[in-house]
């Protein structure tokens, strides 16, 4: 039976989409055509905005910004309009799974975990509504004597520019556009072109929510023409991207000519360090292996591919992270006993199975997996959940980002080559340290040079910070870092005399 994801479309009622320009929804000459990832079926159209297009969306938000009362608002009507929106997102949980589910093939089984989460998202701008009241300056005495007094303050840094990727359209839309607007800045989002739709719908509910005209302006597209255009626009004063290296280092590049605030989150090969003193070695297999199938199939940036396995133990991590592998379920998104989604494309699939057949050539052991899987799921991007054991941290399976549900196990001997291991990395956005001595637990977590570390498992928070070191990125989501991301911070200094000098 040829699987098909058509009557969910019908269901929900998706309709083709739209630009959103100051406050209008506008139409293109171009549009991009969208293929399920699961079944390569024509799912819907959406408007691609042309670099004039992008240039409208800017100017709109920049005069928003410049003219319009948004940034200027008492804090009362921001947390209003934010509160009101994270309920709209609460009552339209359903409907966004399912775009969604549309969009990327992400399962409705799994959108109540933090990276599919509808729920999450709605918490996220709860949190930095709560904010907009709280963060403030200082107040400096003289610091070399002189009747002055020193005043600090936080200002919204102006025109932003969010650009999100595919794989967790619902959170790191929340992670950049609710500290952004809770600051006071404006607007332009670009989602990508393999989920935009779920997108769309979250952009229309925010104008729901009493948004004024031109704070949030949408452009929808593939990278060229219209990500090109936006990280290259003059009138842009921060990007926030979420996605590859090689795209982050065109925004950097972009961005040097002005001078653009820039936050970036540029993925990993995040470690997980099993210890043979681990409180449950089997828990550990299956939670790494549950981030590399479950839910995304390991399109996840902060995924734990890389095992870094104490080699008493790794006999054991193998066995259980093997049987969670065969107990994966694939197909329609919408049946609620699918438990794993498709590649996003054909490219990616592709390149999935490329690492696969490179791992085997470089001598790692294949445990399971490793296929395309065929027969009613043939015309959809499904990867059997693949295991490599015994591999070593100088295999290409080992050092790159496969983004696909590929989990690559390394032994080690002791302490110091573990943690000499999981540092030997381009990368340092997460890792996860298993092991029943606390000391230890602290003791290696301050050593790991990563941004995020998870003891005994893993777990995010809209209120925690959220990057990494090296080449993960620059700067931080989540928390107060990434409200003050958004802020541009002023001095202002006074005289203390009965004359103003």
């Amino acid at each position: 039976m040829t699987l098909t994801v058509q009557p969910h479309r019908e269901t929900l009622g998706l309709k083709d989409g739209r630009l959103l320009i100051g406050g209008e929804f506008r139409e293109t000459d171009e549009t991009w055509t969208h293929h399920h990832p699961a079944t390569g079926e024509e799912i819907g159209s959406f408007a691609v905005a042309s670099a004039k297009d992008v240039d409208a969306a800017v100017l709109a938000a920049r005069k928003a910004f410049d003219e319009g009362t948004w940034g200027r608002s008492k804090a009362t009507d921001r947390i209003r309009v934010l509160r009101r929106y994270s309920d709209l997102l609460r009552e339209h949980s359903d409907e966004l799974r399912g775009l969604q589910a549309l969009d990327n093939g992400v399962p409705l089984s799994f959108g109540q975990i933090y990276a599919t989460s509808v729920g999450i998202a709605a918490d996220i701008f709860d949190h930095h509504a709560g904010w907009i009241d709280k963060v403030g300056g200082q107040t400096l005495p003289p610091y070399q004597g002189g009747d002055h007094l020193a005043m600090t303050f936080r200002e919204p840094v102006g025109v932003v520019a969010a650009i999100l990727p595919w794989n967790a359209p619902f959170v790191l839309f929340a992670q950049k556009i609710a500290p952004a607007l809770a600051a006071g800045c404006t607007v332009v989002v670009k989602p990508s072109e393999y989920a935009s739709f779920c997108v769309i719908r979250m952009v229309e509910l925010l104008i729901e929510a009493g948004l004024p005209e031109g704070v949030i302006n949408l452009v929808t597209g593939p990278g060229d023409p219209t990500g090109e255009a936006l990280i290259t626009h003059p009138a842009v004063d921060k990007i926030s991207f979420t996605g590859s290296r090689v795209v982050g280092r065109r925004i950097v590049e972009a961005s040097a000519g002005t001078m653009k605030r820039v936050s970036l989150e540029l993925g990993g090969k995040s470690p997980a360090l099993v210890f043979a003193d681990a409180p449950n070695v089997g828990l550990a297999a299956m939670t790494c292996m549950g981030m590399v199938t479950m839910g995304l199939s390991g399109q996840a940036c902060v995924a734990h591919t890389r095992a870094l396995v104490q080699r008493d133990v790794q006999d054991e991590f193998v066995g259980m992270a093997q049987m969670l592998a065969t107990a994966v379920t694939f197909g329609d998104p919408f049946d609620p006993a699918v438990l794993a989604s498709p590649l996003i494309n054909q490219k990616q699939l592709e390149r999935v199975l490329g690492y696969i057949e490179r791992g085997q050539e470089d001598g790692a052991r294949l445990v399971t997996g490793g296929t395309r899987l065929e027969g009613d799921l043939a015309s959809g991007n499904f990867v059997a959940p693949t295991i490599f054991a015994d591999a070593s941290n100088d295999m290409a399976i080992a050092r790159d980002e496969i983004f696909g549900p590929v989990l690559t196990v390394v032994p080690f001997d002791d302490e110091e080559e573990a943690i000499r291991l999981a540092n030997d990395t381009e990368y340092g956005l997460g890792a996860g340290v298993y092991t029943n001595d606390v000391r230890r637990a602290f003791r290696v977590s301050k050593r790991l040079r990563v941004g995020m570390v998870g003891i005994n498992g893993f777990q995010l928070e809209p209120h925690v910070p959220f990057g990494g070191y090296k080449q993960s990125g620059l700067g931080r989501e989540g928390g107060q870092s990434a409200y003050e991301a958004y802020t541009e911070l002023k001095t202002v200094m006074m005289p203390l005399t009965d004359e103003m000098m």
